[in-house]
């Protein structure tokens, strides 16, 4: 059997309808499909995410042989990039509304497309509606060549203006992120969000809230000792202050991550884009092996209401205030961080490189922003059992005197 050739004009003008609908292919998926009736469209044979899809490319003879090939070129730098081009096009398509295609709202929503699969659901979800809520309304029908720095400063105003000053900060980032996407695609010259510093009052910026008194501490780790919510929560909340992840982190981890026998834990950190070690303390190991025994058939370590999804964004910091604590002014499921970093250099004497590499933080060296998973690893190691046995110590009201000689 001669392998199949790749289409020309020719062949594609002889080419003859048949009763059934017919491809005539050509070559990296492309194909064009020969109706009964004689039309001929070009499509494009894909796989994203392990499933096969279809894309329309164009009718035949309004896109040529040419122009089919390049879309498809088009679109396989897109799925070289992680982005499936059909959402692209959907996307786009949704946008319009009757606009031009150069619009802002659908070259944003284009940038998002390219951008989302990079990003945390819950961030990029925030990200969408930010621009659905606070700029589209305003300026999404604008051909974005033509919106100027006052256009730009008038939304931005009124997100500020309903005292949501932190949201209006972020318009305008992203404002400025979608005009570079557009820069770069050539359909814009300058970014007008440029000639907006200083016209928005900054921000101040809010610590989460923390306890890092040794005596208070101790009663929170007794507090979450009486916890009477669900096993699953009891769980994460005895880990988080023992762990001191990200929430987001812990929530949504996944027991294929965990090696309990090596008492470790690795995952991949969405905000630094990083490879993580957590060394597990051997109160963390038992805690997670009676837990194992209850979601360890599953995915998550922590599942939900629906076992097929992780426990509640809100879980922890809900358990917070069912023992009584503020999670504004007292302690919030992040705070447990700020506690760990605190406690563990001011009292413990860790050296604060150790700490920030176990908070997963790109530190600063010799070769630049960078951070090495296995970087202070056997301090990390011996830094994480150290910390647990001093939970435990303070838990049990013991006058727990730490490497540098200050009474806790």
């Amino acid at each position: 059997m001669y392998p199949q050739m790749a289409l020309t004009v020719t062949s594609i003008r002889n080419a003859k309808p048949e009763a059934k609908p017919r491809k005539l292919a050509d070559e990296k998926g492309l194909f064009l499909l020969l109706h009964p009736n004689g039309s001929k469209y070009w499509r494009l044979k894909y796989r994203f995410g392990g499933t096969e899809k279809i894309l329309a490319l164009g009718v035949y003879p309004d896109i040529s042989l040419t122009d089919a090939r390049q879309r498809r070129e088009d679109a396989r730098k897109l799925l070289a990039n992680g982005v499936d081009p059909g959402e692209i096009k959907k996307a786009t398509k949704a946008a319009r509304d009757g606009s031009a295609a150069d619009s802002f709202e659908v070259i944003a929503r284009e940038w998002f497309e390219t951008h989302k699969h990079a990003w945390a659901e819950s961030h990029s979800s925030k990200i969408i509606n930010r621009l659905e809520n606070d700029v589209f309304p305003w300026i999404g029908k604008k051909a974005i060549s033509e919106i100027k720095a006052p256009d730009l400063l008038a939304v931005i105003r009124r997100t500020e203006s309903r005292g949501a000053l932190d949201t209006a900060h972020r318009v305008k980032q992203n404002c400025g992120q979608v005009f570079r996407y557009a820069i770069a695609t050539g359909r814009a010259e300058r970014d007008p969000s440029q000639d907006l510093r200083g016209a928005i009052p900054p921000t101040t910026k809010n610590n989460f809230a923390s306890i890092t008194e040794p005596a208070q501490v101790a009663e929170l780790l007794r507090a979450i000792d009486g916890f009477k919510g669900t096993f699953v929560v009891r769980c994460a909340l005895l880990l988080a202050p023992m762990l001191f992840v990200r929430p987001g982190e812990l929530r949504k981890a996944e027991w294929e991550g965990f090696d309990l026998d090596a008492a470790v834990w690795r995952y991949f950190v969405t905000k630094t884009k990083t490879e993580h070690m957590v060394p597990l303390s051997s109160q963390a190991v038992s805690i997670l092996r009676e837990l194992h025994e209850l979601s360890g058939h599953g995915r998550y370590v922590f599942p939900g209401r629906d076992p097929k999804k992780s426990m509640s964004e809100a879980a922890i910091n809900a358990a917070l205030r069912r023992m009584g604590y503020d999670t504004k002014t007292e302690i919030t499921g992040h705070g447990f961080r700020a506690m760990a970093r605190t406690i563990l250099h001011e009292r413990l004497g860790n050296d604060p490189h150790v700490i920030e590499h176990q908070l997963a933080h790109k530190v600063p060296d010799n070769l630049g922003n960078a951070y090495n998973r296995t970087k202070f690893l056997d301090q990390r190691t011996a830094m994480m059992q150290q910390w647990a046995d001093y939970l435990d110590k303070l838990k049990a009201g013991a006058d727990v005197i730490p490497i540098n000689g200050k009474a806790a």
